[in-house]
C-alpha cells in the first residue's frame, strides 16, 4: 500500500499519542496494516506500507538489505559548490538535544547522493538518493554540507519562504496586512521509491512534487532564472 503523505501528518504514532497518525488512519479504512518504514512528520511523499505480514517480511528485509531505491526531493539555502556528490558523515543522536541528531565518529554508518537539479542564488533544488536509513538523514547532512533544508527548525533556520525574498521591487497588496508565506513547512519530499517484488517485477513508485514546493520552483524560476 503507497501513500502520498502530506506534510505535517505522523506516519505511525508517537510516544505520547498525541494525534492521529497515517498508519491509524488507514487501519480505520481497511483493518491491519504493517510499518515497512517511515516520513519525518513535516516530511511529505511517498510512504510503503504492508497488508499482511508476509509482505512486510519481504519489504522490511529488502528496506534493511538496502535493496530499496529511496529518492527525495529538497530546497536548501544558498548553492553547494559541487552540481553533484556524496555524504557520508555517520549519524546518531544528539546527547544534548533530544530529538535531533549530530554527525559524529561514534554514529551509524550513513550515505547520501546528491545532485543539483536547479539553482537560483539564494535557493536550490536538490535530488537525494539515502543508501541508508537514519533518522533525519537528508536533513543532518545537508546541514553539514552547509546547505540546510529550507524551513527546517531543528537543523535550519526555521523561517518560511516569502515572495519578497525572490521577487525584487516586491510591493505588498493593499488588501494585505502582512506577507502570506510561499512555503511554511520543511521543504523535504520524498520524491520515489523503488524495488523489486518477489516476482522479480520492478516497482517505481512517484509522489510528485506538491504544490507549495511546486509554487516556490515556480515563482524562483520566474524572477530568478535558473543558473544551472
Amino acid at each position: 500500500m503507497a501513500i502520498n503523505k502530506p506534510s505535517g501528518m505522523l506516519s505511525i504514532p508517537d510516544r505520547t499519542q498525541s494525534e492521529v497518525s497515517l498508519r491509524e488512519m488507514l487501519e480505520q479504512a481497511y483493518g491491519k496494516v504493517f510499518t515497512v518504514h517511515r516520513l519525518d512528520k513535516d516530511t511529505s511523499g511517498v510512504i510503503v506500507f504492508a497488508k499482511d505480514s508476509a509482505t512486510h517480511q519481504f519489504l522490511s528485509a529488502k528496506f534493511e538489505g538496502r535493496e530499496v531505491r529511496k529518492y527525495y526531493l529538497g530546497f536548501v539555502h544558498g548553492q553547494p559548490p559541487e552540481p553533484s556528490g556524496s555524504m557520508d558523515g555517520p549519524i546518531m543522536e544528539n546527547p544534548l538535544k533530544r530529538g535531533s541528531m549530530i554527525i559524529h565518529t561514534k554514529g551509524k554508518p550513513s550515505l547520501t547522493d546528491y545532485i543539483v537539479q536547479e539553482s537560483f542564488g539564494i535557493l536550490s533544488l536538490l535530488r537525494f538518493q539515502i543508501h541508508t536509513g537514519r533518522t533525519h538523514q537528508v536533513r543532518v547532512h545537508a546541514k553539514d554540507l552547509g546547505h540546510p533544508i529550507v524551513v527546517d527548525p531543528l537543523y535550519g533556520d526555521g523561517q518560511p519562504i516569502r515572495l519578497s525574498a525572490i521577487k525584487r521591487k516586491f510591493k505588498l497588496s493593499k488588501y494585505e496586512e502582512e506577507e502570506r508565506p510561499l512555503l511554511g513547512r520543511l521543504a523535504l519530499h520524498a520524491w520515489k521509491i523503488g524495488f523489486t517484488d518477489p516476482e522479480g517485477k520492478e516497482w517505481e513508485i512517484e509522489a510528485p512534487l506538491p504544490k507549495d514546493m511546486n509554487a516556490l520552483l515556480s515563482q524562483l524560476r520566474k524572477w530568478r532564472g535558473p543558473s544551472l
